[in-house]
């Protein structure tokens, strides 16, 4: 059979990868496997890089570009982007309802098509000849601002619409939005790494569309639903409003499912009961119900008033917001040592649900919001999200109000609490004997890349960790497990059991650069931990060192020798170390290297952040210090190249303020290449 030329077959996967794009964000519905998918991607990716001249606008290898753009340009609105007018109450909708009969006369019944308001930020979508060209925020509704670096990020926004009868020219009205779920997972990443979070899913949505750089906009996680069209060429619309709908759905733009054609005032209010109800259970939040006359010919009849149209209002749900008193401020510690303050608050009923207690982030949220105990202050509750402090009202702050103060040491453990001047976070340093951090640290010990015992799972360290009492308190607690204490816990057979004891027995035989990775200190990755092992050669000398001694150690700077010598002055950290040792954890005595200066990247320092494609950072670490090269935690001007991937955190943010040089995937391998 002859093989496709490298053109047809990139025609070929773009075709596929376009339809596998359809099915699972447009349909929800997807025909092949994830790992299918990013075969097809790779594949793609290949040709195009043994092709350059086949690269098109529209691939889906394009969706991320390379070069953040210098400013958003600003954009003419060809038609306007209108703004809507609000009902609060039944009868403010009824109210409606009975003036657009009146300025219609005879008209005894009206047609309207229903849709949830999705709370996200309203964009508008230029396609010609069915190609994606241009997305601009709404703005004033006149003007808005070119975001269309960020959209095509988006992968439920097609690059190119289906079908071949497509107008020459449409501009698709959307709302881009946030998924709730991914909003939190987002927000406890930037926790994790110390970094601000964001109030509600709107406001990210709204601050990652107008970012320069789209490779942030590629790791958020957004979508868009799209409800209406502007300036539309040569089509001849339809006479319906849901018919466009119809329309879109079928050049592969992605509708809510939930949109209703209702009859009446009584039909409008049925649907926004409904949907009210379901509000809760939904993925994404919503702020109402959008009503629009069906019938353009009605709608063009009524015409608008200011910049709002008659035929047209938004159902506002009830805010929820209500006031109440912080009556405390406690901290709580999560899986990684973050100190959270939570807010005890006065019972309130809001958001359909008694609240008591409410979410202040992190340190930098209580001080810019200036919570104190005592406090009267604004609750906020959108379905299912953590409820939050919005502001104080200060004109009712009592004379005795208490400012909210850090605890030096960690609530639950008792170990020191640290904090960094340019850090929102606060973490417990207790991380080997914290209880809240014991199932995440278990976790990290237990990794291929740091003791590497093979079969112990997360599943199996709940277990462990959840029984009572707990079978494991401590790493060195895995240490004096029998095969039959793991062959009663669930879904484990005695081979099975027998199979892990034989790896942890196994795994008492490592590196002390291994060791110290699995230990779990804050910053220290594998390429630090090596520096370390290599620099002190003991664990008791590592023990001993004062800070300055600890920065001597190449590519150890001042924050990071902070942190390993505060893990190992807390008395809990040197228990478990000891514990471990004395149940038989060993390594050979470190046998001295001098740094390589062989490699076509000797003397080149690399940091890595984000998801790579083609291998993960490990691999990638592994690549760069075979061919001589160095791979470090942080960036700063020594930093020869950063290594940017899908959802990149503040180091490339960081290397963009120094002038370091960010690779992309494809120039980091091209650069392994040689």
């Amino acid at each position: 059979m002859t093989r496709p030329s490298p053109a047809a077959r990139a025609l070929e996967l773009r075709r596929l990868l376009e339809q596998h794009n359809y099915r699972y964000y447009v349909l929800d519905d997807p025909e092949v496997s994830d790992a299918e998918y990013d075969r097809l991607l790779h594949e793609l990716k290949a040709i195009e890089a043994d092709n350059p001249d086949l690269i098109t606008p529209d691939s889906p290898t394009q969706r991320v570009g390379v070069t953040p753009v210098s400013e958003l340009q600003e954009v003419v609105h060809t038609t306007p982007m209108l703004s809507l007018d609000n009902a609060f109450t039944d009868e403010d909708l009824t109210n409606f309802d009975r003036r657009v009969r009146e300025r219609l006369e005879n008209v005894d019944v009206i047609e309207y098509t229903a849709e949830p308001k999705l709370d996200g930020l309203a964009v508008s979508f230029r396609y010609q000849d069915g190609k994606l060209v241009r997305a601009a925020t709404r703005g004033d509704g006149m003007k808005g601002e070119d975001v269309t670096h960020n959209i095509r990020t988006i992968k439920s926004v097609p690059m190119q619409l289906r079908g071949k009868k497509v107008p020459d020219v449409i501009d698709v009205r959307g709302e881009v939005f946030m998924l709730i779920d991914g909003f939190k997972a987002m927000n406890q990443r930037a926790l994790e790494r110390g970094e601000k979070v964001f109030v509600n899913p709107r406001n990210a949505a709204a601050g990652t569309i107008r970012q320069l750089d789209p490779r942030l906009a590629a790791g958020r996680p957004l979508d868009a639903y799209f409800y209406a069209v502007g300036e539309h060429g040569s089509w001849k619309l339809p006479g319906k409003h849901s018919e466009v709908l119809d329309q879109l759905r079928e050049w592969g733009l992605k509708v809510s499912p939930l949109v209703k054609v209702v009859t009446g005032a009584e039909g409008c209010l049925e649907y926004y009961r409904d949907i009210g109800q379901k509000r809760a259970s939904l993925k994404y939040e919503i702020d109402g119900v959008v009503y629009k006359v069906n019938r353009f010919s009605q709608q063009r009849e009524l015409g608008f008033v200011s910049r709002a149209p008659r035929w047209a209002i938004a159902h506002k749900f009830p805010a929820h917001e209500e006031n109440t008193v912080v009556r405390d401020v406690e901290f709580q510690v999560g899986r990684t040592g973050a100190l959270t303050p939570v807010a005890r608050l006065e019972p309130i009923f809001v958001g359909g649900v008694t609240v008591s207690n409410a979410t202040l982030h992190n340190m930098d949220e209580v001080e810019r919001k200036d919570v104190r105990i005592g406090d009267t202050v604004v609750i906020r509750r959108a379905g299912d999200v953590i409820p939050e402090v919005v502001k104080v009202v200060l004109e009712r702050r009592p004379a005795d109000a208490r400012v909210v103060e850090l605890p030096k040491k960690c609530p639950i453990c008792g170990s020191a609490v640290e904090r960094e001047e340019d850090e929102a976070v606060a973490r417990c340093t207790g991380g080997l004997f914290c209880p809240a951090q014991r199932k995440e640290s278990l976790r990290h010990f237990a990794g291929r890349r740091a003791m590497d015992i093979d079969g112990l799972g997360a599943k199996i360290i709940d277990q462990l960790v959840e029984s009572e009492p707990p079978l494991v308190r401590t790493p060195a607690d895995l240490y004096k497990l029998t095969v039959e204490q793991f062959a009663e816990l669930e879904r484990l057979g005695e081979k099975s059991a027998k199979n892990l004891v034989d790896a942890i027995e196994h795994s008492k035989k490592t590196t002390l650069s291994r060791f110290l990775y699995a230990l779990g200190i804050r910053d220290v990755g594998e390429a630090t931990a090596t520096a370390l092992a290599n620099h002190f050669a003991s664990i008791e000398a590592l023990q001993e060192a004062d800070e300055a001694a600890i920065q001597e150690v190449p590519d150890v700077g001042p924050v990071v020798a902070a942190h390993v010598h505060t893990f190992f002055q807390q008395p809990h950290n040197r228990e478990v170390i000891q514990d471990l040792r004395d149940r038989g954890v060993h390594w050979p005595a470190i046998q001295r290297k001098a740094a390589s200066a062989e490699g076509p990247l000797a003397g080149k320092t690399f940091v890595l952040t984000g998801t790579l494609d083609s291998m993960s950072r490990d691999q990638a670490g592994d690549r760069i210090t075979a061919l001589g090269g160095k791979v470090t935690g942080s960036v700063s001007k020594k930093t020869s190249y950063v290594v940017a991937g899908a959802e990149a955190g503040s180091k490339l943010q960081k290397a963009q303020d120094l002038g370091v040089e960010v690779l992309d995937e494809a120039a980091f391998l091209k650069l392994l290449d040689g």
